[in-house]
Protein backbone atom coordinates (compact mmCIF):
# COMPACT_ATOMS: atom_id res chain seq x y z
CA UNK A 1 0.00 0.00 0.00
CA UNK A 2 1.06 3.76 -0.64
CA UNK A 3 2.62 5.68 2.01
CA UNK A 4 0.47 8.09 4.28
CA UNK A 5 2.22 11.64 3.74
CA UNK A 6 3.74 12.39 7.22
CA UNK A 7 1.66 14.74 9.82
CA UNK A 8 3.68 17.87 10.80
CA UNK A 9 4.62 17.32 14.54
CA UNK A 10 2.99 19.87 17.46
CA UNK A 11 6.73 20.50 18.74
CA UNK A 12 8.50 21.65 15.71
CA UNK A 13 9.56 25.42 15.35
CA UNK A 14 6.37 26.16 12.94
CA UNK A 15 4.05 25.39 16.03
CA UNK A 16 6.42 27.06 17.98
CA UNK A 17 5.70 30.13 15.86
CA UNK A 18 1.95 29.57 16.01
CA UNK A 19 1.26 29.08 19.33
CA UNK A 20 3.52 32.69 20.05
CA UNK A 21 1.22 34.48 16.98
CA UNK A 22 -1.77 33.16 18.59
CA UNK A 23 -0.85 34.37 22.22
CA UNK A 24 -0.18 37.66 21.07
CA UNK A 25 -3.37 38.06 19.73
CA UNK A 26 -4.85 36.99 22.50
CA UNK A 27 -3.15 39.83 24.43
CA UNK A 28 -3.48 42.16 21.98
CA UNK A 29 -7.35 41.81 22.00
CA UNK A 30 -7.68 41.71 25.79
CA UNK A 31 -6.17 45.02 25.84
CA UNK A 32 -8.11 46.11 23.57
CA UNK A 33 -11.45 45.41 25.57
CA UNK A 34 -9.76 46.93 28.62
CA UNK A 35 -9.40 50.10 27.03
CA UNK A 36 -12.23 50.26 25.39
CA UNK A 37 -13.79 49.44 29.04
CA UNK A 38 -11.53 52.16 30.60
CA UNK A 39 -13.31 55.00 27.56
CA UNK A 40 -16.98 54.16 27.89
CA UNK A 41 -16.40 54.53 31.95
CA UNK A 42 -14.74 57.68 31.10
CA UNK A 43 -17.32 58.92 29.27
CA UNK A 44 -20.38 57.81 31.17
CA UNK A 45 -18.53 59.55 34.09
CA UNK A 46 -17.91 62.76 31.92
CA UNK A 47 -21.70 62.71 31.09
CA UNK A 48 -23.27 61.73 34.50
CA UNK A 49 -20.75 65.12 35.91
CA UNK A 50 -22.29 67.09 33.16
CA UNK A 51 -25.71 66.58 33.81
CA UNK A 52 -25.21 66.52 37.67
CA UNK A 53 -23.59 69.86 37.53
CA UNK A 54 -26.26 71.55 35.21
CA UNK A 55 -29.33 69.82 37.79
CA UNK A 56 -28.17 70.97 41.33
CA UNK A 57 -29.50 71.80 43.67
CA UNK A 58 -29.19 76.12 43.36
CA UNK A 59 -30.61 75.60 40.21
CA UNK A 60 -34.01 74.46 41.35
CA UNK A 61 -34.31 76.29 44.08
CA UNK A 62 -33.56 79.75 41.37
CA UNK A 63 -36.34 77.68 39.05
CA UNK A 64 -39.04 77.56 42.37
CA UNK A 65 -37.98 81.09 43.12
CA UNK A 66 -38.24 83.02 39.74
CA UNK A 67 -41.03 80.81 37.71
CA UNK A 68 -43.21 78.39 40.50
CA UNK A 69 -43.10 81.34 42.73
CA UNK A 70 -47.48 82.10 42.73
CA UNK A 71 -47.27 85.82 45.06
CA UNK A 72 -44.85 86.60 42.03
CA UNK A 73 -46.31 86.23 39.47
CA UNK A 74 -49.58 88.30 41.37
CA UNK A 75 -47.51 91.39 41.91
CA UNK A 76 -46.21 91.32 38.43
CA UNK A 77 -49.77 91.20 37.10
CA UNK A 78 -50.72 94.39 39.49
CA UNK A 79 -47.36 96.01 38.10
CA UNK A 80 -49.12 95.65 34.24
CA UNK A 81 -51.33 98.72 33.35
CA UNK A 82 -54.29 98.38 31.19
CA UNK A 83 -54.05 100.00 27.88
CA UNK A 84 -57.69 101.64 27.31
CA UNK A 85 -57.92 104.21 24.66
CA UNK A 86 -59.39 107.49 25.91
CA UNK A 87 -62.29 108.12 24.00
CA UNK A 88 -62.79 111.60 22.52
CA UNK A 89 -64.65 114.05 24.73
CA UNK A 90 -66.36 115.51 21.47
CA UNK A 91 -67.91 111.96 20.74
CA UNK A 92 -71.69 111.92 22.87
CA UNK A 93 -72.15 108.07 22.70
CA UNK A 94 -71.43 107.05 19.17
CA UNK A 95 -72.89 110.99 17.49
CA UNK A 96 -69.68 113.37 16.80
CA UNK A 97 -70.06 116.83 18.29
CA UNK A 98 -67.09 118.11 16.57
CA UNK A 99 -68.18 117.96 13.40
CA UNK A 100 -70.37 121.12 11.54
CA UNK A 101 -70.35 123.74 8.81
CA UNK A 102 -68.23 124.52 7.71
CA UNK A 103 -67.21 120.90 7.38
CA UNK A 104 -63.35 120.22 7.07
CA UNK A 105 -62.52 116.61 4.03
CA UNK A 106 -59.56 115.24 4.22
CA UNK A 107 -59.08 114.56 0.59
CA UNK A 108 -57.28 111.19 -0.14
CA UNK A 109 -54.91 110.24 -4.06
CA UNK A 110 -57.34 107.97 -5.35
CA UNK A 111 -60.35 110.32 -4.34
CA UNK A 112 -58.90 113.18 -6.37
CA UNK A 113 -58.34 110.83 -9.75
CA UNK A 114 -61.90 109.36 -8.96
CA UNK A 115 -63.29 113.23 -9.78
CA UNK A 116 -61.48 113.72 -12.37
CA UNK A 117 -62.24 110.44 -14.19
CA UNK A 118 -66.07 111.63 -14.13
CA UNK A 119 -65.39 115.10 -14.16
CA UNK A 120 -66.44 116.74 -11.42
CA UNK A 121 -65.70 119.91 -9.02
CA UNK A 122 -64.16 118.67 -5.65
CA UNK A 123 -65.50 121.76 -3.72
CA UNK A 124 -69.01 121.80 -5.73
CA UNK A 125 -69.14 118.16 -5.23
CA UNK A 126 -68.65 118.18 -1.37
CA UNK A 127 -71.36 121.12 -1.14
CA UNK A 128 -73.64 119.09 -3.35
CA UNK A 129 -73.35 116.08 -1.06
CA UNK A 130 -73.55 117.80 2.63
CA UNK A 131 -75.55 121.02 1.68
CA UNK A 132 -73.18 123.10 3.46
CA UNK A 133 -69.94 124.48 2.90
CA UNK A 134 -66.91 122.83 2.71
CA UNK A 135 -63.33 122.96 3.15
CA UNK A 136 -61.20 120.63 1.16
CA UNK A 137 -58.09 119.44 3.26
CA UNK A 138 -55.24 117.69 1.81
CA UNK A 139 -52.28 116.62 3.79
CA UNK A 140 -48.31 116.55 2.69
CA UNK A 141 -48.38 112.52 2.34
CA UNK A 142 -50.85 112.78 -0.20
CA UNK A 143 -48.92 115.79 -2.16
CA UNK A 144 -46.21 113.42 -1.86
CA UNK A 145 -47.89 110.54 -3.17
CA UNK A 146 -48.93 112.72 -6.40
CA UNK A 147 -45.60 113.77 -6.77
CA UNK A 148 -44.47 110.74 -6.91
CA UNK A 149 -46.75 108.84 -9.42
CA UNK A 150 -44.78 111.36 -12.14
CA UNK A 151 -46.22 112.76 -15.33
CA UNK A 152 -49.87 110.66 -15.66
CA UNK A 153 -51.05 112.20 -12.27
CA UNK A 154 -50.20 115.89 -13.47
CA UNK A 155 -53.92 117.04 -13.14
CA UNK A 156 -54.25 115.24 -10.10
CA UNK A 157 -51.09 117.28 -9.01
CA UNK A 158 -52.44 120.66 -10.22
CA UNK A 159 -56.32 120.17 -8.64
CA UNK A 160 -54.30 119.22 -5.04
CA UNK A 161 -52.51 122.43 -5.60
CA UNK A 162 -55.28 124.35 -6.09
CA UNK A 163 -55.56 127.62 -3.07
CA UNK A 164 -58.47 126.31 -1.83
CA UNK A 165 -57.60 123.33 -0.88
CA UNK A 166 -56.42 124.14 3.11
CA UNK A 167 -52.42 121.94 3.42
CA UNK A 168 -52.27 119.60 6.40
CA UNK A 169 -48.67 119.61 7.65
CA UNK A 170 -47.17 116.23 8.55
CA UNK A 171 -44.63 115.73 11.50
CA UNK A 172 -44.25 112.19 11.36
CA UNK A 173 -41.70 110.27 9.13
CA UNK A 174 -42.41 108.83 5.69
CA UNK A 175 -45.00 109.27 3.27
CA UNK A 176 -47.67 106.84 3.52
CA UNK A 177 -50.93 108.61 3.22
CA UNK A 178 -53.31 105.84 4.60
CA UNK A 179 -51.59 105.86 8.07
CA UNK A 180 -51.60 109.33 8.07
CA UNK A 181 -54.82 109.74 7.96
CA UNK A 182 -56.00 107.15 10.22
CA UNK A 183 -53.29 108.61 12.30
CA UNK A 184 -54.70 112.27 12.11
CA UNK A 185 -58.73 111.46 12.32
CA UNK A 186 -58.07 108.80 15.68
CA UNK A 187 -56.36 112.18 17.18
CA UNK A 188 -59.02 114.76 16.09
CA UNK A 189 -62.69 114.41 15.62
CA UNK A 190 -63.06 117.23 12.95
CA UNK A 191 -63.00 115.46 10.07
CA UNK A 192 -64.19 113.86 7.23
CA UNK A 193 -62.55 111.36 5.14
CA UNK A 194 -62.94 111.36 1.45
CA UNK A 195 -61.70 107.96 -0.33
CA UNK A 196 -62.39 105.08 -2.20
CA UNK A 197 -59.37 102.84 -1.21
CA UNK A 198 -61.32 100.17 0.63
CA UNK A 199 -58.25 99.35 2.85
CA UNK A 200 -58.45 102.82 3.80
CA UNK A 201 -62.33 102.89 4.69
CA UNK A 202 -62.06 99.24 6.61
CA UNK A 203 -59.81 100.91 9.01
CA UNK A 204 -61.48 104.42 9.27
CA UNK A 205 -64.68 102.45 10.14
CA UNK A 206 -62.84 101.06 13.34
CA UNK A 207 -62.48 104.58 14.66
CA UNK A 208 -66.20 106.60 15.91
CA UNK A 209 -67.71 108.99 14.85
CA UNK A 210 -65.45 109.78 11.89
CA UNK A 211 -67.64 109.67 8.37
CA UNK A 212 -66.58 108.29 5.03
CA UNK A 213 -67.44 110.21 1.80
Amino acid sequence: PPRRPREPSSHGPAAAVEHSSAAERTTAGARASVRGRMGKSKSKGAKFAAVKKIISKKTIKKYKDEVLDPRKKHTEKEKLGRNVPQVSSALFFSYNMALGPPYRVIVDTNFINFSIQNKLDLEKGMMDCLYAKCTPCITDCVMAELEKLGQKYRVALRIAKDPRFQRLACTHKGTYADDCIVERITQHKCYIVATCDRDLKRRIRKVPGVPIM
